[in-house]
C-alpha cells in the first residue's frame, strides 16, 4: 500500500500533480477528483484505502478548524486520513488515500507451536471436566484466555498488534508520533489528550486485528512512508491508548479491555512517575508473566542533567525486579527497558529498531497467550494442586467394610450360627438324661434378675448411627489432602450414596445371615448317634437284668448286668464329650462362613452405594489434576 503526501509534491515541484493541487487550492468551489484516475499525477502514482478503512471520515483527533472547513468545501473528498506536523516550517502537510474499496489482501492465519496448542488443549479439557465442581467464577479466567486465544488464533499471523501505554504526561502519544514519522495522535498541555484509542498500520491485512480491539475506521492511520521505515516496522499495529490514571472511567476501561487483547506493550514512563504505585500494583506486578512481550521505555531524558538519566534508568530496573519482571538482559529473554527522548528523538532509533526485530519474529501473540496460561493456571493452583497423597488406601476400605459388618452385626451372627451347629451336635450326639435335665433346668429357670432384652428398634437406631458413623469416616479420609471444591464433592457423593444404606443392609443381614433350617451335619455323626444309642441300650439291657435278678426271673448274677450298665451311663457322656470337641472345629467354621457371608454382603452393598461414587469423584480429581499437571508442566 502507498501513502501519497503533500510533501512528495512539494519535493516534485513543476510536475502537473502540483499544478492540479494549486488550482484548488486557488479555486476552492472547484469539483474535486471524484476517482483515482482524476488524482493521478502524470506517473501514474496514486494510493488505496488500507483494508476498507475508509468506510469514514478518518482526520485525527487534533485536526484544526481549517482543515474541516477544507472538508466541508470538498478539497480532499474523504480520502484524509493522516496529518504531519513539520517543527521546521510549522506547516501542516497531509497523508492522502484513494477511497476507491481495495480487494483485502490474503493474510495467513495464525498457527501456535505443538507445545502451546497442547497446553490450550489440556486447559480446554480441565474445564470441561471442572464445570460441575467448580463455580463459573473460578473457571472465568480460564474460559476468557481459551476464548481469546481461538479469537487471536483465527486472525493475521503476519502482524503483531503493540500498545503504547503510560500516565498522563508521560509523552506516549509523541513517542506513537515519533514512531509513525507523522503526527497521528494529538499532544499538547491539555489532559487527557489521547480521549480514545488510534490505530496505526504499517502494512496490509490487518483490518480484522484492529477490528477485534473495537478501534473504528476513523480513528486508524497510516505512518508516513520512509525509504526504511516501512520494512523495519513490516508487520507492526501500534495502538495509542488513553492514560490509565486519566480521571474519565472510559479511558481506563478503553486501557483495561485493550491491554487483554493485544500481543505487546510498551509502557512509557517520565522521570517524575515512573515509582507511581498505581503503575506498578494494578499493571505491572499483575503482568509479570508477560515480561518478554513488554517494553519499558523512559522518555523524557532530555529533562536530566549528566547522568541522572542511568541513575533514574536503574531504579526504574530495580523496581521492575521488585514487581517479579524478568528483565532481558545479557540475552535472557525479559522486558526491555529503554531510555529515549520523543521530543529530540534520543533513543527512539534503538527503539524502533528493537521493535523491529520484535515484529520480525512474529512471536509475541503466542508468547502473549502463553503467559495467559500462566496466570490463568497460577490462579487456578488452590483448586487443583495438592502436597501429600489423596484418594482411598486399602486400608480406609478394610475399615469402612469392618464398620458395616459390626453395624449389620456381621460378628454376632457368625457367633449365632456356632452357638446353633454345636447345640445341634449336643442334640444328636447327648445322652437323652442330660437332654432332659437341660430341659427341665430351662424350664423352670426363674425370669426374675435377668437384665432386659434391648428392642428391634434400639438395635436399628444403634445400627443406623454406626452408619452414618463409618460413611463420615470414610468421606473424611477420602477428602482429606484435596482441594475445597473436590472435597466436598467427595463428601457430597458418600452422602448421597449412604441414603437408604441401613434399609439395604438390614435386608441383605436377614438374606445373608444364618440360613434357616439345621445346619450341616458331617459324616461321623451317624456313627456318634449309633454309639450313643447303644450306650442307652446297654443301660436299659443292664438294668432290665437287674430288675429280672431281683424279682427272681433270672439267676442272680451282678457283674454282668453292673458292667453293662457302667459301661451305658459313663460311655454316654464320654461320647457327648467326645462328640462337643471334634464339633467345635466344624461348628467354629459354620460361624466364620456365615460371618464372612455377612460381611461380603455388607461391604459389597457400602461399595455399591458408597466407595464407588467417591472413587469416581477421585477419579475425575486425578484426571482434572493430571490434566493440570499439563497446563502448568508444559510451559515450565
Amino acid at each position: 500500500m502507498t501513502a501519497v503526501t503533500g510533501q512528495d509534491h512539494t519535493e516534485r515541484a513543476g510536475q502537473p500533480g502540483d499544478a492540479h493541487k494549486a488550482a484548488a487550492a486557488a479555486n476552492p468551489s472547484a469539483k474535486a477528483p471524484r476517482n483515482a484516475s482524476e488524482a493521478e499525477s502524470t506517473d501514474g502514482t496514486h494510493a488505496r484505502v488500507p483494508d476498507g478503512d475508509s468506510s469514514a471520515p478518518t482526520d485525527s483527533p487534533g485536526s484544526t478548524s481549517s482543515q474541516g472547513s477544507a472538508l466541508s468545501q470538498g478539497t480532499w473528498d474523504d480520502g484524509l486520513i493522516a496529518r504531519r506536523v513539520d517543527e521546521t516550517t510549522g506547516g501542516n502537510q497531509y497523508a492522502v488515500l484513494d477511497s476507491r474499496p481495495a480487494a483485502p489482501p490474503t493474510v495467513s492465519p495464525l498457527v501456535y507451536d505443538g507445545p502451546l496448542r497442547s497446553r490450550l488443549e489440556a486447559l480446554r479439557e480441565l474445564v470441561g471436566l471442572s464445570r460441575t465442581r467448580l463455580d463459573s467464577r473460578t473457571l472465568a479466567e480460564a474460559g476468557r484466555v481459551l476464548d481469546e486465544a481461538s479469537a487471536r488464533r483465527r486472525l493475521s499471523g503476519q502482524h503483531t498488534v503493540v500498545a503504547i501505554a503510560g500516565a498522563t504526561g508521560s509523552g506516549k502519544s509523541q513517542l506513537f508520533n515519533a514512531l509513525a514519522g507523522v503526527a497521528i495522535s494529538e499532544t499538547g498541555v491539555r489532559r487527557p489528550t489521547t480521549a480514545a484509542p488510534i490505530a496505526c498500520s504499517w502494512s496490509d491485512g490487518a483490518a480484522s486485528l484492529i477490528e477485534r480491539l473495537g478501534i473504528p475506521p476513523r480513528l486508524r492511520r497510516r505512518p508516513l512512508p520512509t525509504v526504511d521505515g516501512d520494512s523495519q516496522l513490516h508487520g507492526l499495529v501500534l495502538v495509542d491508548l488513553p492514560d490509565h490514571d486519566s480521571a474519565a472511567v472510559q479511558h481506563r476501561e478503553h486501557v483495561d479491555r485493550i491491554l487483554a487483547l493485544v500481543d505487546a506493550v510498551i509502557w512509557v514512563v517520565d522521570p517524575e512517575k515512573y515509582a507511581d504505585a498505581v503503575l506498578h500494583e494494578r499493571y505491572l506486578r499483575p503482568m509479570a508473566a508477560h515480561a518478554e512481550v513488554m517494553f519499558v521505555v523512559l522518555n523524557q531524558i532530555d529533562r536530566l542533567p549528566g547522568e541522572a538519566a542511568e541513575q533514574v534508568l536503574d531504579d526504574l530496573r530495580r523496581l521492575l525486579d521488585e514487581d517479579g519482571i524478568a528483565l532481558g538482559e545479557y540475552g535472557e529473554p525479559g522486558t526491555t527497558v529503554l531510555a529515549l527522548s520523543a521530543l529530540t528523538g534520543d533513543g527512539v532509533g534503538e527503539l524502533r529498531e528493537v521493535l523491529g526485530q520484535f515484529v520480525a519474529e512474529r512471536a509475541a501473540p503466542a508468547r502473549r497467550i502463553s503467559a495467559d496460561v500462566d496466570i490463568a493456571a497460577a490462579r487456578l493452583w488452590p483448586v487443583y494442586a495438592t502436597q501429600r497423597r489423596t484418594g482411598l488406601s486399602e486400608q480406609a476400605r478394610e475399615e469402612f467394610a469392618d464398620r458395616l459388618a459390626d453395624a449389620v452385626g456381621a460378628t454376632a451372627a457368625g457367633e449365632a450360627a456356632e452357638r446353633a451347629w454345636l447345640r445341634n451336635a449336643n442334640r444328636a450326639c447327648g445322652t437323652p438324661w442330660l437332654r432332659l435335665w437341660r430341659w427341665y433346668q430351662d424350664r423352670g429357670e426363674p425370669t426374675t434378675g435377668r437384665l432386659p432384652s434391648r428392642t428391634q428398634a434400639d438395635e436399628e437406631a444403634t445400627a443406623r448411627q454406626r452408619v452414618e458413623q463409618a460413611v463420615r469416616t470414610v468421606a473424611d479420609r477420602a477428602s482429606a489432602g484435596l482441594p475445597a471444591p473436590w472435597a466436598q464433592a467427595v463428601r457430597e457423593a458418600a452422602v448421597r450414596g449412604s441414603k437408604g444404606l441401613p434399609e439395604a443392609l438390614d435386608e441383605l443381614s436377614v438374606r445373608a445371615g444364618v440360613p434357616t433350617g439345621r445346619p450341616p451335619r458331617p459324616g461321623w455323626w451317624p456313627v456318634a448317634v449309633l454309639c450313643q444309642a447303644a450306650m442307652t441300650i446297654l443301660q436299659f439291657l443292664g438294668g432290665l437284668w437287674l430288675l429280672g435278678q431281683i424279682v427272681g426271673v433270672m439267676s442272680p448274677n451282678l457283674g454282668v448286668p453292673v458292667l453293662l450298665m457302667v459301661i451305658g451311663i459313663v460311655g454316654g457322656p464320654l461320647i457327648e464329650w467326645s462328640c462337643r470337641m471334634a464339633a467345635r472345629g466344624p461348628a467354629r467354621r459354620y460361624g466364620l462362613e456365615a460371618e464372612r457371608r455377612l460381611r461380603e454382603a455388607a461391604a459389597g452393598c457400602g461399595r455399591a452405594r458408597v466407595l464407588d461414587p467417591v472413587a469416581a469423584e477421585l477419579l475425575r480429581y486425578r484426571e482434572v489434576r493430571e490434566q493440570y499437571g499439563r497446563v502448568v508442566g508444559a510451559g515450565r
